[in-house]
Parts: C-alpha cells; sequence; structure tokens
C-alpha cells in the first residue's frame, strides 16, 4: 500500500513545490523554497503496545487544518496516540474496548482523518493514562444492497472512492461528493453531519441516512430500525448525527442510494457583481427549482484559483432536467450563459487539498470557513465577516462563494490566504479565527454549516446552541460514556 505523508494530505511518493514558484509570483507573496519537514520524534507510547510505528502514530495524532499540517510539517506532535487500532469487525472493536477500560485509556474514533476542527486528536483528560486512535478503515465494505428500497448497507469504514467502486457494480451511487470524498468515510460524514458538494435536494449526509448501528464503550449497540419516516419520539439516528465520535462508535449504516446515469445539463452564467449573484441564487431556489449544482463564486476567488477573471454562477440539474430551461431564460435576464462551463473551477476545487501541502511549506496561511444564514441577512452578513476577517488578517486576501442554497438562505464559504508570520502563525491564525467566529454569530449565521464543532469551534458552538440542550446533551454523554473515554473536549467540556 502506499503511505500517506504523515503531515499533509498526499502520499510520500508524490512531488510536493513543483507548482510553487508559479504560486509565489501569483500570490505575490509566500517563498519558492520550501520548508523541509522535520524529522518525526514522537515520545514514546505511554502503554505497552506490541508494535511501535511512530509514522502511523503521526499520521493519527492530527486532521487536516492549517494548524494541524503546520504542526506536523515541523514535527510539533505533542499528542500522538499511544498506538493505532484497526478493528475488522464489531468483535474487535469491543477487544478494542476492553482494552481501553482495562488500561484506563482515551480513545479517537478516525476514519479519513480529513477532520480540519481538531475533531480525531487522540487527547486524553487527566485521569486517562493515555490515549489510542480507533482507526475504522478495515471497515469498508458495502455489506448489503436493496433495490426495492433503493438503499444499501454499507460499513462506517468505507471511503467516497471504496463506496462508489462497490455500487457501480449494482449500476446505484450514494451521490454524496464532499470536497474531502478521496479520503473521508461514511461513518465519518455520518459522525460530522457532513454535506456534500451538490447544492440543494439531499446533499446532506442527513438526508441519505436510513438507519444506523453504533457501539457503546460499555458493548451496547445502538441500531435503529430502517424505514422510510417514522414519527415515534426523538429520532436515535438524529443523534448519532453530528455526535462526533463523543457517544458511541459508528459501525456501519444504512444509506439512500440512486441509479448512477441520469441526464445532466450545466452551465456558467457570467455576472458582474457578487450581489446581483446572491439575487439569481435566492430567484431560483425560491422558484422551486433544485439544481445539483449553484455554486456562486466571487471574481476574486476565481482570479485566486485561476479559473476566471469574473463572479460566475455554476449551474447544473440531474436526472429530470425541465428545471434547466427554466434556469436558463432566468439566468439569461442576468449574465452571460456559458454551457458546458466550470470545468476549470472543478478542477480547482478537486486539486485544493493537495495544493495546500505546498502552500503551508511555501509559508502560505491558507485557511477556510464555512456558515450559513437566512436570506434577508445575506448580503450584509458576507460584507460584515469580510471586512472582519481582513481587517485582522492584515495583508492577505479574503474571497467568498456560496456553496449550498436553500429556499430560505444560503451557505457562505471564506477563504484566507496571507503570508504567515514565520514562527507566529498559531497566534495570526488565532486572531482571524476569532475575529471570523465573533462576526458569524453577531450576524445571526451558524458556527458551521458542515464541517463539524470539535475542537476549534467549541467556544463559539457554547455560545450558539440553547442551555437545556448543552445540559441533555451532557447527560446523554454521562449516560453513555461515563469515564469520558470518547473523544474527550469535542462538542463537550472534558
Amino acid at each position: 500500500m502506499r503511505r500517506r505523508r504523515h503531515w499533509g494530505w498526499g502520499y510520500d511518493d508524490e512531488p510536493v513545490g513543483e507548482e510553487a514558484a508559479d504560486l509565489a509570483a501569483h500570490l505575490g507573496f509566500g517563498s519558492a523554497e520550501l520548508e523541509a519537514p522535520a524529522p518525526l520524534a514522537l515520545p514514546p507510547p505511554r502503554v505497552e503496545v506490541h508494535d511501535r510505528d511512530d509514522h502511523d502514530r503521526a499520521l493519527h495524532a492530527h486532521g487536516s487544518s492549517y494548524l494541524d499540517v503546520l504542526l506536523a510539517l515541523r514535527g510539533d506532535l505533542p499528542n500522538p496516540p499511544d498506538a493505532v487500532v484497526r478493528p475488522a469487525d464489531e468483535a474487535e472493536l469491543l477487544r478494542a474496548f476492553e482494552w481501553a477500560d482495562a488500561a484506563n485509556l482515551a480513545l479517537a474514533p478516525y476514519g479519513g482523518g480529513t477532520s480540519v476542527v481538531q475533531g480525531v486528536d487522540p487527547l486524553k483528560l487527566p485521569r486517562h493514562a493515555g490515549a489510542i486512535s480507533l482507526d475504522l478503515g478495515r471497515m469498508d465494505r458495502v455489506l448489503e444492497v436493496d433495490p426495492a428500497s433503493r438503499a444499501a448497507r454499507i460499513q462506517a469504514g468505507a471511503t467516497g472512492p471504496a463506496i462508489e467502486s462497490q455500487l457501480a457494480e449494482h449500476g446505484m451511487t450514494l451521490r454524496f461528493y464532499p470536497q474531502s470524498f478521496e479520503r473521508s468515510t461514511l461513518g465519518g460524514w455520518i459522525a460530522t453531519r457532513a454535506a456534500g458538494h451538490f447544492a440543494t435536494g439531499p446533499t446532506h449526509i442527513d438526508d441519505l441516512v436510513e438507519a444506523v448501528r453504533a457501539v457503546t464503550v460499555r458493548g451496547d449497540v445502538w441500531e435503529s430500525r430502517r424505514l422510510p419516516a417514522s414519527g415515534a419520539g426523538p429520532s436515535p439516528d438524529r443523534l448519532l448525527l453530528g455526535s462526533e465520535g463523543t457517544l458511541a462508535v459508528i459501525t456501519e449504516a444504512w444509506v439512500r442510494i440512486r441509479p448512477r446515469d441520469e441526464p445532466r445539463w450545466s452551465a456558467r452564467v457570467e455576472l458582474d457583481e457578487f450581489a446581483s449573484g446572491l439575487e439569481l441564487v435566492r430567484e431560483i431556489l425560491q422558484a422551486g427549482m433544485r439544481p445539483s449544482n449553484c455554486r456562486l463564486v466571487e471574481a476574486r476567488e476565481a482570479a485566486l484559483t485561476l479559473s476566471g477573471d469574473r463572479t460566475a454562477l455554476h449551474l447544473g440539474f440531474e436526472g429530470d432536467v425541465a428545471d434547466a430551461r427554466r434556469a436558463h431564460d432566468l439566468c439569461a435576464r442576468h449574465g452571460e450563459v456559458v454551457h458546458g462551463g466550470g470545468g476549470a473551477w472543478r478542477a480547482a476545487f478537486l486539486r485544493a487539498p493537495h495544493l495546500r501541502d505546498t502552500l503551508v511549506a511555501m509559508g502560505v496561511l491558507t485557511e477556510t470557513f464555512e456558515t450559513a444564514v437566512t436570506w434577508d441577512r445575506l448580503p450584509a452578513f458576507v460584507e460584515d465577516v469580510r471586512e472582519a476577517t481582513r481587517e485582522a488578517l492584515g495583508e492577505g486576501v479574503v474571497t467568498c462563494r456560496i456553496t449550498h442554497a436553500y429556499a430560505d438562505g444560503a451557505a457562505p464559504y471564506f477563504t484566507v490566504v496571507a503570508p504567515a508570520r514565520r514562527g507566529r502563525e498559531d497566534e495570526q491564525w488565532g486572531e482571524v479565527k476569532r475575529a471570523a467566529s465573533d462576526a458569524i454569530l453577531a450576524g445571526g449565521g451558524t458556527i458551521t454549516h458542515h464541517h463539524a464543532v470539535g475542537r476549534l469551534h467549541r467556544d463559539w458552538y457554547d455560545r450558539q446552541r440553547p442551555r437545556p440542550f448543552a445540559t441533555a446533551l451532557a447527560a446523554a454523554k454521562a449516560a453513555l460514556d461515563p469515564d469520558g473515554r470518547l473523544n474527550p473536549g469535542v462538542l463537550l467540556g472534558p
């Protein structure tokens, strides 16, 4: 098997930095001379293990946020797991729970390591002797397909490509494509309430889940009944959706699938300004149209990603494309419609996680954050958040795009690119993070639309959620995980 780079997104055998000189020239900052990864020097495991693999421990010591990549590049990994455990089934998962109980270990469920909010870091409470990373990557099979109901039972450790290749044998697809598709897993999607890049309709994993199976640290099985819908009390699945590995470990789920080959229509609408694009998106959604892609990219971001020089709405329809004709007529009144456009943006979108390794090594701060807000607040909200972020950043660029759209609002997604303050990046990042997050809550938005809470969003999530709900969630945590072994500090205080 190819070995993943312990500090970044790519593989050890993939070159890093071939485009550094061009990127530095394009951005106007960053060094074409890349910072070299520091040699690994991890502390020894705090518990007895039979096979010490420091590369594997380093890989599982962090997720994929900017700070994660930067600190791992420099070998700054203060909390590596004492071991990485890879159960092949629920029986082996239970053995891992028994070991954790006997050795007093914390557990961090791990899918693809793509968390950008410090949601997979193997931290421990002071009362724990150590921590292990619980990698579910061996549980990666499509176990059953129900063609009559168009549903499939899939193990939690299956990545996007593994799911699609196995469903393709049945002529079906899950049709869930987050930017982290290459690495992220079904269990991770459910645990973080992830969203795919489809802009409307069934794009959140919530919409695709039919039933979930999980196991608690005490060995109890949590399995909901397969149903198209139910009104029987609070949903057991809803408590696991977004639980971020704090209540139980998700092992498999029944999910809704669909035929692979459907008619498609796509176009790029070039616009004079971002504000008019917002109005166009709102008109499309409130007219009852549900495009599969409705991504509004401002001119500054298009220029940043070398995908164009004008504000553009990337629009697509699948299945019954009758709405495409209505959308075309509406868009033609706002801007120039170019059929089949969007290839340059799509390529930049898929390349971004790989490119960030180079940017970090170049000395470039590169971060993203996303939110959602209602239409009545959206135009002023985007400007207020952008301005607060830019003021905290100083030198650099803050851009915005709309990734998901609804009849009552949309999800702005911001990108920050700036010269890093070498040796003080964590301080620089913290200033930007606080300014942006404070502005998001002040403007009525959510601290996250689909990136989850983890530990990075915790302070703002605490302010956003109702206090009685926080009390109820803490009670559920205490009942299911009384020793606080599962992902300490995520969603809730220690």
